[in-house]
């Protein structure tokens, strides 16, 4: 089924002076604009392509790909504002609106905000919101403690950041749990910390429990070993610098270190740390 505000594979029917002509189904002829379109293709071929309105409200295709599409979620800049709303910048030549009633604040020429993308029904056309949280929590917490997630930074609070976890609820990671610089719009990974009774969740970005930190040590073996069996980095070291060489915190660093040395594969000496045995 083609869906609009996606990227669908459909078949050329036929080519004309304005471009191809593909099958959209239930949709019907979906035209290609020529300036789209490869000299290879020929009826019977299939494309990639994604589905929007044009700017006189006609369904059409494109090959160029949006920032984000359809039911997903992007920070966006602002291009202008207009008496219906304020239009963003997402990729494609017709800017995205963001009528006023679905602006969680006032937004404004030049700033970029966290919006969610969908088809709204009534018009047939794309737009998107600002006001995220009813999109989000709208089902049973699907996951588990210690769980892999893909994250997107949403807002930095007096507690944390608030993120959003694969695209489906809202969670908290604590100032205590950051060690590195976050913006609102940045993806990345992060674990399940700990599911609340109270229906809220909190988040980090290190695997939680004592399997990080041995496979910490793995890690720690291996840098060991490529800087020639030494390093000038201990437990006292500060926590940027573990950050940045590691990626964890210093806590964590310290407790992988702790059970290398219990086991006398590293030893400490002239300030750093280096593989027992060598010189």
């Amino acid at each position: 089924m083609v869906e609009v505000g996606k990227t669908n594979t459909l078949p050329v029917l036929r080519s004309s002076e304005f471009g191809l002509f593909l099958d959209g189904g239930k949709l019907g002829d979906v035209l290609l604009p020529k300036r789209y379109v490869s000299k290879d293709w020929k009826p019977g071929d299939s494309v990639e392509v994604f589905i929007m309105l044009d700017s006189e409200d006609r369904l059409t295709a494109t090959t160029l790909k949006p920032f984000a599409m359809a039911d997903e979620f992007a920070n966006l800049r602002v291009v202008s504002v207009t008496g219906i709303g304020a239009f963003l910048d997402w990729g494609l030549p017709k800017d995205l609106l963001v009528p006023f009633r679905e602006q969680k604040i006032k937004m404004r020429e030049g700033q970029s905000y966290l919006v969610r993308i969908y088809l709204d029904r009534v018009s047939g056309r794309l737009v998107a919101s600002s006001k995220l949280d009813k999109f989000l929590d709208q089902t049973e917490v699907p996951f588990e403690e210690g769980e892999k997630v893909e994250l997107l930074i949403a807002a930095r609070t007096d507690l944390g950041y608030k993120a959003i976890i694969n695209g489906t609820h809202w969670g908290m990671v604590f100032h205590n749990e950051v060690f590195q610089p976050l913006e609102r719009g940045q993806r990345l990974g992060g674990f399940i910390k700990q599911l609340r009774p109270d229906g809220k969740i909190d988040l980090c970005f290190q695997k939680p429990g004592y399997e990080k930190v041995t496979d910490l040590t793995d890690v720690i073996l291996q840098y060991l070993e490529k800087q020639g069996g030494s390093m000038p980095v201990t437990g006292k070291s500060s926590p940027e610098e573990i950050y940045r060489l590691f990626g964890v915190s210093k806590k964590t660093y310290k407790q992988a270190i702790g059970a290398l040395y219990k086991k006398r594969l590293i030893e400490f000496a002239d300030g750093g740390t280096k593989l027992a045995g060598r010189q």
